[in-house]
């Protein structure tokens, strides 16, 4: 009789876990804005002297990123978003734009997930496709693409078990040789922090 007992509440506990995983689906989609500013580190044009750099300019750009929890603490994020235009300055004068998409996909650990308060990192890859480069007139140009490291960092304030506001920050390697008739005349480390405001939806 004990061992029934015993397996009875083996399986009941069971099946109260088993439910409870089946009300939290792994699934979250977070909306943001963000901000995105360059650190803007480049070589001379020409390796000519100090002055002469080239600098990508600020953007505020909409996010949406979809999350999928494999264990309660640790889940895998794709950043998404279209591709944004950026101006470009030569010494504080603009010589023209491009345009980048920048899809990132990090693994994050959630050190308290069920709390109010879930704090969370994160590392990962980015991949930047660039296009619609229009420097000096066409005279210049950047490669098609930049593959680099991402870290982040952020917390999620839950409102209830499926609303949360969201702040993330993140720093992402994203870098491009500059040419001119096939010969490189810079290197430009656009390497931008990202900090982003929003809302997530747990499903």
């Amino acid at each position: 009789m004990k061992k029934i007992v015993i397996a009875i509440s083996l399986a009941t506990i069971g099946l109260a876990a088993t439910q409870a995983m089946a009300q939290q689906s792994p699934w979250m989609v977070r909306a943001r804005v963000v901000n995105i500013s360059p650190a803007n580190g480049s070589d001379p044009v020409g390796g000519i002297g100090a002055a002469d750099r080239i600098a990508v300019s600020n953007k505020t750009i909409p996010e949406v990123d979809i999350s999928y929890f494999v264990t309660p603490n640790w889940s895998a994020e794709l950043v998404l978003t279209y591709p944004q235009k950026h101006d470009v300055t030569l010494d504080g004068a603009t010589i023209g734009s491009f345009k980048h998409l920048p899809p990132t996909l990090t693994a994050q650990y959630h050190f308290t997930p069920d709390a109010a308060f879930s704090p969370y990192v994160g590392a990962g890859v980015n991949y930047t496709r660039i296009s619609d480069v229009n420097l000096l007139k066409g005279a210049a140009d950047l490669d098609k693409s930049s593959i680099g490291f991402a870290v982040q960092a952020g917390v999620d304030f839950k409102l209830d078990k499926n609303w949360s506001l969201n702040l993330d920050v993140k720093k992402v390697q994203i870098r491009s040789d500059v040419t001119s008739a096939g010969t490189k005349i810079s290197a430009v480390k656009v390497d931008p922090w990202l900090v982003g405001v929003g809302v997530g939806y747990r499903f």
